[in-house]
């Protein structure tokens, strides 16, 4: 038989849409399915995997990623490709820190899932040239700055401007400033509204609830 694979993914019917990928080919035999990303870790620690094939978001937050990262602390040997729809560029970031092997994006798609697959089981680390691109109001992804980026990061805790200044060690009117271009930009018409499309559409994503600055 093939590489013994494990196939992780909230959704019931990426699940099927992998199966059915997988099963294409005789390189590969899928031998567990997971719901959620408890559920990964204890089937990969405890089966026979040689391969774990991995949405990033199963819920809420990225416990994809802490599900591989507690695989890989344990069975480095099993080779993990993690799969997202998100725009968040700091997965990939994350997936390098942990040592994950290769990383694909459902829509994106740069090269077939078999492809990477095989060339991940061969000893090769496949990582996207770029993210995918989506629309944020009145503009695309790309048009933002990294320093906005990582505010907009920063904002999607409903933190205030002083402590996203804190964080980033920025003073809190250059914060203001560059929410205030954000906003100019996108068209958006408050903070919150900026916090809300930017986490809903997968832009930025951090476990802290949005609220409303006082």
């Amino acid at each position: 038989m093939g590489y013994k694979v494990l196939i992780a993914d909230d959704q019931k019917m990426v699940r099927q849409m992998f199966e059915l990928a997988v099963r294409i080919s005789e390189n590969y035999e899928i031998v567990a399915l997971a719901e959620t990303p408890e559920e990964a870790v204890e089937k990969a620690l405890h089966q026979k995997v040689d391969i774990v094939l991995m949405d990033v978001v199963m819920g809420i937050g990225s416990d994809g990623l802490d599900a591989a990262k507690e695989i890989k602390a344990q069975r480095p040997d099993i080779k993990i490709l993690l799969v997202t729809s998100m725009p968040e560029v700091s997965y990939i970031d994350r997936a390098k820190e942990i040592g994950i092997e290769s990383f694909w994006h459902k829509e994106v798609q740069e090269q077939p899932l078999l492809e990477i697959m095989d060339r991940t089981m061969a000893g090769e680390s496949i990582y996207p040239a770029s993210m995918p691109v989506v629309r944020f109001g009145n503009i695309v992804s790309t048009e933002l700055t990294d320093t906005e980026i990582k505010v907009l990061r920063e904002l999607v805790t409903g933190a205030s401007n002083k402590e996203i200044g804190e964080r980033l060690y920025m003073a809190t009117s250059t914060v203001k400033r560059h929410i205030s271009d954000m906003l100019d930009k996108t068209g958006f018409k408050s903070r919150l509204q900026l916090a809300i499309r930017a986490r809903g559409g997968g832009l930025v994503i951090n476990n802290g609830d949005i609220r409303q600055e006082d």
